[in-house]
């Protein structure tokens, strides 16, 4: 008779162990401890991290990156609004994982805790971020035809290159520095000047996601090493020689060999017994096939956990710069346009307030846009011209502002050759003759719908006198409406502009010295104590040496 071995329940146990582990882990595990993260962050690119540069040497630097660049003259594309929610996803899923792991209790890095402790800002900009670029705001802007940024605007591989050499922080000195030393090779236009924070932001959000996802695969390599950690723990208290099975797991399993992982394994097995370092000597192992050891790569684990958290901290601190600067100023200080026109004769131009200069500059911009000259070819043109008439002795058309927003620019127009567009003619034309426009476009709203009603009492048989009479009563009566309607589309049309203004906010100069002359009836005697008492509560709220207040009654 033939004899059957039986095998011990524990012997069962070793046999079918390890492939419940495997089962268990490919299953469950897995999932949980982030497989499907490490996927989508599987080609994501290192953070924006080069050579740190001083003030001086962002200077240098900048000459020789302008030389590489090269403009496309093909059609624009729009990859930065894209770009922006997907680094918002990415920022919004991390910010879940540390949260998780936060209600779990674990341990989070420097870098993550910055990251959790900012995140309201970094919402704040990424809505700012979608705010100020508004769908087709990249087109407009020069675009590279070479170099990795191809296909994205110029000023946005500015913008990266100052985050790279600068790991993030952001300040005026050195940023003025890459500006005015890129300028001297290339021009920046006007519009890239203005975008220049737009773009800085983008690019410190940028470089928040890659180190944000640096953050989450470290999170999903510390959560594999507490795993397999506990399991040989586990396993070595109560079944010692069963311990080989789970490195053997382990090591089928091909856990990433990179610092977080080997860091958190060994401090996990480190003086824990004999019996743990046999893994513990697999690593090693493992590592010098590489050229490696354990000590090399826990010590390049905190040095990337220093560096992540400055790069963090940086970037944080960039955002609150773009926040609080003002950024008019920086614009005003780096155009060339700017510079050109402050040549203005009799130096009107440097004396008026930011919103009439700026609205100089919009002109010639446009004006830009719809010739072949530059922008600081067409500021140099409106210069020249208002020298030229500067020797009739008319302040008027000497002024450099009369041939960008005065009767001035038809000739400006003329000597850049500008191609207006359909809509910028018919504006002009309506312009010219706007009382002729006027009442024309309410006279013929009222003579339409009088036809369309004295057309229907005709059909109906009205005749002669009736008919006169109705026509009368429809033209006085539809006259009203036509008025009320032709006012309501002249507000949709019609864009107001401000007058030309000096800026008088720090103090009037004496050769503007004024009067305020408040026209009053005195009606009663007592009404004269109302009227002083309320011309001292304008002069106390306007109160300047060339400024004065009187009644006039």
């Amino acid at each position: 008779m033939k004899k059957f071995k039986i095998n011990k329940p524990k012997e069962v146990f070793s046999e079918i162990f390890p492939h419940a582990i495997s089962i268990l882990k490919r299953s469950i595990i897995d999932p949980l401890l982030g497989d499907n993260l490490m996927r989508t962050f599987a080609n994501e690119k290192s953070p924006l991290r080069s050579e740190l540069f001083s003030s001086d040497q962002m200077q240098e630097y900048a000459l020789k990156f302008a030389g590489t660049h090269k403009l496309t003259s093909g059609n624009a594309s729009e990859q930065l609004l894209k770009r922006l929610s997907e680094n918002e996803d990415v920022l919004l899923s991390v910010h879940s994982l540390l949260m998780e792991s936060l209600k779990e209790k674990k341990r989070i890095a420097p870098a993550g805790e910055w990251l959790l402790d900012n995140f309201y800002l970094i919402e704040e900009q990424i809505y700012t971020g979608k705010k100020h670029l508004p769908k087709g705001y990249s087109k407009e802007l020069p675009q590279l035809a070479n170099g990795k940024s191809k296909g994205l605007p110029r000023v946005y591989d500015i913008a990266i290159e100052i985050i790279s050499h600068s790991d993030g922080r952001v300040d005026m000195k050195s940023l003025s520095a890459f500006i005015n030393s890129y300028q001297s090779v290339f021009t920046l236009q006007l519009g890239e000047l203005w975008a220049i924070p737009i773009m800085l932001r983008l690019a410190l959000l940028e470089n928040l996601r890659r180190l944000a996802t640096q953050i989450a695969v470290d999170i999903y390599n510390k959560n594999l090493a507490n795993y397999w950690a506990d399991e040989m723990t586990l396993i070595s208290e109560k079944d010692p020689k069963n311990l080989v099975l789970v490195i053997a797991d382990m090591a089928r399993s091909n856990p990433p060999m990179e610092s977080s992982f080997v860091a958190e394994l060994t401090r996990r097995l480190q003086g824990k017994g004999s019996s743990l370092a046999l893994p513990l000597s697999w690593i090693e192992q493992r590592l010098s096939e590489n050229g490696s050891t354990t000590i090399e790569l826990v010590y390049l684990e905190n040095q990337k956990q220093a560096a992540d958290q400055m790069s963090i901290s940086n970037s944080i601190h960039g955002l609150r710069f773009l926040n609080n600067t003002d950024w008019r100023y920086f614009v005003e200080d780096h155009s060339i346009v700017e510079k050109i026109l402050r040549e203005d004769i009799y130096g009107i131009y440097e004396k008026m307030d930011f919103y009439t200069r700026d609205r100089y500059r919009h002109v010639v911009e446009r004006i830009a846009k719809n010739s072949s000259f530059k922008e600081e070819n067409i500021a140099t043109m409106a210069i020249n011209l208002a020298k030229e008439n500067s020797r009739n002795d008319n302040s008027r058309t000497s002024h450099v502002g009369y041939y960008l927003i005065g009767k001035g620019l038809l000739s400006l127009e003329r000597i850049s050759k500008t191609n207006l567009k359909v809509l910028e003619k018919c504006n002009r034309f309506f312009t010219k003759f706007p009382l002729l426009i006027y009442v024309g476009s309410i006279a013929i709203v009222t003579f339409l719908l009088s036809a369309i009603l004295l057309n229907r009492a005709y059909t109906e048989g009205l005749r002669e006198r009736n008919f006169i009479f109705l026509g009368l009563l429809c033209i006085i009566s539809l006259s009203e409406l036509s008025l009320s309607l032709v006012n309501w589309l002249v507000t949709l049309i019609a864009r107001p502009h401000m007058l030309p203004r000096l800026d008088f906010s720090k103090a009037i100069p004496q050769q503007f010295r004024s009067l305020i002359a408040i026209p009053t009836m005195l009606s009663d005697i007592n009404v004269i104590d109302d009227l002083i008492e309320s011309l001292e509560v304008r002069f106390l709220a306007n109160q300047d040496n060339n400024l004065h207040f009187a009644l006039l009654t």
